[in-house]
């Protein structure tokens, strides 16, 4: 009986090395503001999973929120006007 597996050629192309590339740290290194904010969010609402949210909670939920919106913001404004020509946003 003949393996079949043998006679076929590769179907997948080579795996990578694993290592992020200069461009793709470039890029983690940009949207590590609203990385960082949205981990804080998550961590507010960890928080409140197990228990009824009290008012410093829901303060706390509340900042959380507005931080990533204007980290959100802050990153779509910095794409946008770096892809403008003469840098006019």
């Amino acid at each position: 009986m003949k393996n079949i597996a043998a006679l076929q050629t590769a179907v997948t192309a080579a795996l990578p090395d694993g290592e992020p590339s200069a461009a793709e740290l470039d890029a983690i290194e940009i949207e590590m503001p609203l990385i960082l904010a949205e981990v804080e969010l998550l961590d507010a609402q960890i928080i409140t999973l197990d228990r009824t949210p009290n008012e410093l909670d829901t303060r706390r939920i509340r900042r959380a929120r507005r931080r990533v919106l204007a980290a959100r913001a802050a990153l779509l404004n910095a794409t946008v006007g770096a892809s403008l020509p003469g840098g006019a946003a």
